[in-house]
């Protein structure tokens, strides 16, 4: 192509070239990250489904396969294997048998047989039932979408879900308040379907490929660690290290735990931004760090991480966790306890004592963000 015949970028041109393959390539990293992931949780529920049917020493373990197949793979390094994980896989698996036919042929060799085990599936092949081909959900869907899909037992409702979630785009978050919303079941009952799917569709949240990363699933499918891709943002990052260290060298009995702790409470995965335990008052001290003016959510939650710690992670002769708020907006700080369920007024006193004055936090926070 002739020189004049190119086309004449300005430096504009090249800020948004730039740009656009960088968000497009970004996305695509994201899909493939999804894509394979899903792909490799599949396969552990054929390999169970197929052990389970066909195994030559399967009776040996019976109900207890899970439990030390749990055990032996947490040993062999192999991520998100536990014994809750695995039965999920082995749904997944029988819910889903159509993934099969998306399978490439290098990936079809890794199947034991060639059998489609269709008799064990739970989806019901009713005509009043679509079944989205399995190209289609892998290419659309992140298998925490999977997961939440998973919780329908109804085939239909499960469907309509699918469909619906593809449609708009939706995040995680957004199929989960639908799901708890009953919107199926309201669609049902709806006179006029099309104008409630419209309105539905007009409010949801859309789901960000770029943010993928920080699915849980996948940065452990990834190796990598909570810290590396948890933090909101790169202040909440600088903040959460200087904190870390400045906790440590009051002096105050502050042992460094973990940082962006990974908690599961029911079906849903958290994380505290530092936790410590203090070794003068014997109890585990969680700090979270919120880059906003103060709100009752915020307390709300830090008390629902505290209150997880008191139930399943103290130990005998351990005094209840605390909790420390600190919220920032700009050149203010407030630091607030949590001392959930704690009425013995003279453990009140002695936490009171023995943990940093908040002033001095406070102090130490808005010094932080001054000279930022």
């Amino acid at each position: 192509m002739s020189v004049e015949m190119k086309q004449q970028l300005t430096f504009t041109d090249l800020i948004l070239s730039i740009r656009d393959i960088d968000s497009e390539l970004a996305v695509r990293a994201g899909r493939a990250v999804n894509y394979s992931l899903t792909l490799r949780n599949w396969f552990i529920g054929y390999h169970i489904t197929e052990y389970e049917q066909y195994g030559e020493d399967r009776a040996t373990y019976g109900e207890k396969l899970l439990q030390r197949l749990s055990i032996h793979l947490t040993k062999q390094g192999v991520s998100r294997t536990e014994e809750r994980e695995l039965r999920r896989y082995r749904r997944f698996y029988q819910v889903y048998p159509q993934i099969r036919d998306s399978l490439t042929p290098e990936l079809s060799e890794k199947l034991l047989s060639q059998s489609s085990h269709e008799d064990t599936v739970e989806r019901d092949f009713a005509l009043s039932v679509l079944i989205v081909p399995g190209q289609e959900l892998l290419a659309r869907l992140s298998f925490t979408h999977f997961v939440e899909l998973l919780k329908c037992d109804n085939p239909a409702q499960r469907s309509f879900y699918e469909i619906e979630c593809m449609r708009g785009n939706w995040s995680v978050r957004e199929l989960r308040r639908q799901i708890g919303s009953l919107y199926y079941e309201r669609s049902e009952l709806s006179i006029n379907k099309k104008k409630l799917a419209e309105l539905t569709q007009c409010d949801a949240e859309k789901a960000n490929p770029k943010l993928a990363i920080k699915d849980p699933y996948v940065f452990e499918f990834l190796g990598l660690k909570p810290v590396e891709v948890m933090s909101e943002s790169h202040l909440e990052d600088q903040l959460l290290d200087k904190l870390q260290d400045f906790l440590l060298e009051l002096g105050h009995g502050f042992c460094f735990e973990a940082r962006q702790k990974r908690i599961l409470i029911g079906d849903t995965h958290n994380f505290v931004d530092l936790v410590f335990y203090h070794r003068i008052l014997k109890c585990h001290i969680l700090l979270e760090l919120k880059l906003e003016k103060f709100g009752h959510e915020n307390i709300g939650q830090l008390n629902t991480y505290v209150s997880w710690y008191r139930r399943n992670m103290m130990t005998e002769g351990d005094n209840p966790p605390v909790g420390l708020l600190l919220c920032t907006e700009k050149d203010h700080a407030l630091v607030q306890y949590a001392l959930a369920g704690m009425d013995n007024e003279l453990f009140v006193s002695k936490y009171q004592l023995e943990l940093p004055d908040k002033e001095e936090i406070q102090q130490f926070v808005e010094k932080q963000i001054r000279e930022r």
